[in-house]
């Protein structure tokens, strides 16, 4: 699988509340659609997939929320393509076509929600690398 587009067609930010004590911060990522797409400048012999999400970042006791929603595009080959398009009938993907879809949203989205979380001032959704002071030998 190749990716070959990612974008953001909605992003809704908002902080409702200042008060920051016993924060929860659930995320959540689901599938909206998926289509089979067309192209005139890629030719290939593999197909290529279209994929509409929505990504949501919620700070609980009603503080914040952070939503987005956007397309993927990939590269597969035919046969896989049709048991993607097969299974998405019945509302199901097979599992390593949606881990590798949940893990391009969350990576792509995560990063966009870091920066408007600075933005926001608010805490980030996932934890980011930080200095410790160095333990001291006995």
């Amino acid at each position: 699988m190749k990716l070959m587009g990612f974008n953001f067609t909605k992003l809704d930010l908002e902080r409702k509340s200042g008060e920051m004590k016993d924060i929860k911060i659930n995320t959540d990522i689901d599938v909206l659609e998926i289509t089979e797409a067309k192209s005139d400048f890629i030719k290939s012999s593999e197909q290529l997939i279209a994929v509409k999400f929505k990504y949501n970042i919620n700070y609980e006791k009603d503080i914040a929320s952070l939503k987005f929603i956007g397309n993927i595009v990939v590269s597969v080959d035919s046969k896989t393509a049709k048991e993607i398009l097969k299974q998405w009938k019945d509302k199901k993907l097979p599992d390593d076509f949606r881990l590798n879809i949940f893990n391009i949203i969350l990576k792509k989205s995560s990063l966009k929600a870091i920066q408007f979380e600075e933005e926001l001032n608010l805490p980030s959704h996932i934890p980011l690398p930080s200095f410790k002071p160095a333990e001291k030998k006995k």
